[in-house]
Parts: C-alpha cells; structure tokens; sequence
C-alpha cells in the first residue's frame, strides 16, 4: 500500500533520516515509535512531500510519489492528521471539515457521513469557530477532515498529544473502528508505548534518524523498550 524505500530527508543543510525503509501493508495499523527528536515527524512530512526526499523514495500502490507535490499525494489516497493539528482558527467547524473535501476523488462535496459519526460532538460545534475548540475537539476535527476525503492510507502524527485521556479513549476507539472496517490502513506516530500496543500490527522504532528495529509485538520485548525508548 505504501513503501518508503532508502529515504534521506531534512532540513536545509541538516540531513535528519538516513536510509530509512518501512511498509505499511492493507489494512494494517503500523506504529513508528522512538525518542524525540530522532526524525519521526521530519518521516511523516517527507512521505506527505512537505519535505523533498534528497534520496530514496516513496510510493503509493506501486506508484512513484516522490517527485509529486503533497496536494496530488493527497488526491492520491493518503490522508494526514499533522502534528500540532493545523486548524484552521478563524474558520468554523464545519468549514475545517470542507476543507478536507479538497483532497477528495470524488466530484461531490459533500462531508461522508462516515467521516463524522465516529466523532458525534462535531455536528454540535459546526457553527464554531475552529480555534475556539479544546485542544481534544481540535484533534478530533483534524481526524475528521482527514477522514472526510475517504483515504486509503491516514499518517496520524502524535494524535493523543497534550489532550485529555476521555478522548485518547475514544481515538483508541476509532483507529481501532478504523482497522476492524479493513479500507484504510494507517502509519501511527505515539510516545504512548501502552496506546501502540492497544492498536497497532506492526512496529518500526526510529533512532538517530535510521530504522533501528522493526517487528510484531511479540518482539517489542523489554530490551528494545530500554535500549531505545526509554528516556
């Protein structure tokens, strides 16, 4: 489904990964776990094409994506639920979720009715200005625009960051939701070792910009957990 193959990727002079190759399988919840600041956000930017690959390369459904721009990466199938949320404050609710339709093939313009129930405040907040939401409700809206354009792949990036553990339940809920309906596979960026264990099939661990282990849970021993995630 997607494949990032040797990718080298960073920031101006400043190469961040090196050689870094994962797989995210149908229907599959792959989490990608490491320290802060080893390159897991600066991975996510890059297969989205907000960073520009200096090696190596990303692909969607056998289809080279690394040369296209993050919109047609988006029109693609991939969806993306960025670290931070990247709501958009002076809009409503429902505008936000709009804007998610941009990315959508299909000619309608119309919010999913899937996209929305499995967040049932929203239709209560859609006369609501954006920034005006709880750091919870931003989180659940970027996951719903996201899902407004039916992806086949969704890059979540830190969604349980700094908002309270009623809705990390209820996002457990839904990923969960997400891969028992079996059309989109996701790629999990957490520090939660608890919550990724809760959700996810496979696991890749990033270290000083390079995979440094991968397997299934199985293998996430207490060895692995020491030598690279604990602080």
């Amino acid at each position: 489904m997607l494949a990032v193959q040797q990718l080298e990727s960073g920031y101006g002079e400043s190469v961040i990964l090196r050689n870094v190759s994962l797989r995210v399988k149908p229907g599959q919840v792959v989490c990608l776990m490491g320290r802060n600041g080893v390159g897991k956000t600066t991975l996510m930017k890059s297969i989205m094409g907000l960073l520009k690959a200096r090696g190596g390369g990303v692909s969607y459904k056998g289809v080279d994506l690394t040369k296209k721009a993050p919109g047609v990466r988006a029109k693609s199938g991939i969806g993306y639920v960025p670290q931070g949320r990247e709501i958009f404050g002076q809009l409503s609710v429902y505008e936000n979720l709009l804007l998610g339709l941009e990315a959508s093939r299909s000619k309608e313009k119309v919010i999913p009715p899937e996209a929305i129930e499995k967040f049932p405040v929203l239709p209560t907040m859609y006369e609501r200005h954006g920034g005006d939401l709880s750091g919870g409700q931003q989180q659940q809206l970027a996951f719903a625009r996201a899902l407004a354009s039916k992806p086949e792949v969704l890059l979540l990036d830190e969604p349980c960051e700094g908002i309270q553990p009623s809705i990390v339940d209820d996002i457990r809920d839904v990923i969960r939701a997400i891969k028992e309906e079996g059309h989109t596979a996701i790629l999990l960026v957490e520090q939660s070792l608890d919550f990724v264990k809760s959700v996810g099939d496979y696991f890749y661990v990033l270290d000083k910009g390079a995979i440094a282990w991968e397997g299934d849970l199985a293998g996430l021993d207490d060895d692995v957990i020491r030598q690279y995630l604990t602080v």
